[in-house]
């Protein structure tokens, strides 16, 4: 007796016509996205390591306050993904422009056009939004004209409650990562390097001897020591002693005190939060120390963000050039991971408001320049915060 294998049933294709539907239509199909739409402006702070080159240093420590415009405008028809082991998957998403300044010289430090995409469930290869209720798989796809660009693909999911990163006195609420911190670390030459903890200072974390003393405020700016506004021209004004009544050494530190320190006398005046968050990672496993100031063989903790997945491209330049693929003495990006919370603000005796707060961490990879061959490559953080409101735009 002969069998007949089963036939599968075909594929559901998504029509080669896309028509652009109605406006409450697009937004609808954004999902927990759809709250970006729009223009959002307010202020923020940046910190970047770079390569001294021309100084007399390992490195230059670049401080701003920044003030920051985003606009994200909805894509008007689905996106569809052609399916070979499953049916064609339709994203939907915005596009956005990012721009950044430094807050007292209008100086321009960022530009960034992207895409927010949201996409469905599949299962070829299995992907989900995990297992919290109305959780929706996101990706962020970032062009940086420094010669980068992004995939940091993670999960959108609804909130309530102050957002936080977990410190030592506050747990999570939204965000999938630690709260973040500064000091510089060793890439090893296998596996995951180690971040250091929220509150660490690199007097005590120091990777290599003597450390760097930019990052401790109680040394004054110098050639040998050159931070900002140290050789800024024209002239950047004195940091200033606190920002937003944080001292500036915590700043420093972990610059999620500022996010925090908003948050924080938003709640004391009475205002209450609900919205989207969205965690995104360019790959699945992110390693950290437990506790502040910790050395090599102390408790570690590895970080899974849902969905976290991607990478991150490099010009030549940043990765070094050479034909044998090894790294050279410019800074390499290596992951970017980050915390964008969607909040409605609301208060009693007064209207609600749409607010925007995000903390991005970016690793730059690079050896100590003055140190000369064979030096030891570090993972040098980038970290930007902003809270932002929605504006007339």
């Amino acid at each position: 007796m002969s069998t007949v294998a089963p036939v599968a049933p075909a594929l559901e294709r998504v029509s080669s016509v896309r028509i652009s539907p109605d406006n409450e239509t697009t937004l609808a199909q954004l999902g927990l996205l759809a709250e970006l739409a729009g223009t959002w402006s307010g202020q923020g702070f940046n910190l970047i390591a770079r390569p001294d080159f021309e100084g007399n240093a390992n490195l230059y420590l670049q401080l701003n306050q920044t003030r920051e415009t985003l606009k994200a405008d909805p894509i008007s028809s689905a996106i569809p993904n052609r399916g070979f082991g499953q049916d064609d998957i339709e994203l939907f998403g915005l596009t956005y422009l990012d721009k950044i300044s430094d807050v007292f010289t209008g100086g321009a430090l960022h530009i960034e056009p992207g895409i927010w995409v949201t996409q469905p469930p599949t299962n070829y290869p299995p992907e989900t939004g995990g297992t919290q209720s109305g959780a929706q798989i996101v990706a962020r796809m970032a062009s940086i004209p420094h010669g980068n660009s992004v995939l940091a693909q993670g999960v959108a999911t609804p909130f309530t409650g102050a957002p936080t990163l977990k410190t030592a006195t506050a747990e999570y609420n939204g965000s999938a990562f630690p709260s973040f911190n500064s000091t510089p670390f060793p890439i090893p030459a296998s596996g995951l390097p180690t971040l250091n903890a929220a509150g660490s200072s690199e007097k005590l974390t120091a990777p290599v001897a003597p450390g760097f003393q930019q990052y401790d405020l109680t040394v004054p700016e110098s050639a040998a020591n050159p931070r900002t506004p140290f050789g800024t021209s024209p002239p950047d004004p004195a940091l200033p002693a606190n920002i937003h009544g944080v001292p500036m050494q915590d700043v420093v530190n972990d610059p999620i005190k500022l996010l925090q320190k908003t948050v924080q006398e938003q709640v004391a005046s009475g205002h209450t939060f609900e919205g989207t968050v969205l965690n995104i990672a360019t790959q699945a496993k992110i390693q950290f120390f437990e506790k502040a100031n910790a050395k090599a063989g102390d408790p570690k903790v590895t970080v899974s963000p849902t969905n976290g997945a991607g990478g991150i491209e490099n010009i030549l330049f940043l990765e070094g050039g050479e034909p044998s693929g090894s790294k050279g003495p410019n800074a390499d990006t290596a992951l970017v991971y980050a915390t964008f919370w969607l909040e409605r603000v609301s208060h009693p005796e007064r209207q609600p408001f749409m607010q925007l707060q995000y903390a991005q961490m970016v690793i730059l990879n690079f050896g100590i320049l003055l140190a000369g061959a064979g030096a030891p490559v570090l993972g040098w953080p980038h970290i930007s915060v902003g809270t932002l409101r929605k504006t007339f735009g």
